[in-house]
């Protein structure tokens, strides 16, 4: 016997995977719309390491408000 989802409002949501497909949309948005190669620290700005940091810590990471040269 096959078993196939029902039809209906029953769909799950995976909010660590839709939050992850989120942030590879920002990254290709960035990666797109600069001319060369994103650096390690314009790559940890679009996906907002620091903040996470941040509010992990409570603490204000140093530079974590700062613009990256290059962009």
């Amino acid at each position: 016997m096959t078993r196939v989802a029902p039809l209906g409002g029953t769909a799950v949501q995976d909010h660590v995977a839709l939050a992850e497909i989120e942030l590879c949309g920002e990254l290709i948005i960035a990666a797109s719309a600069a001319e060369e190669r994103l650096s390690l620290e314009s790559i940890d700005e679009v996906l907002r390491v620091a903040e996470e940091r941040e509010a992990g810590t409570g603490r204000k990471t140093p530079g974590a408000r700062r613009k990256h040269p290059g962009r």
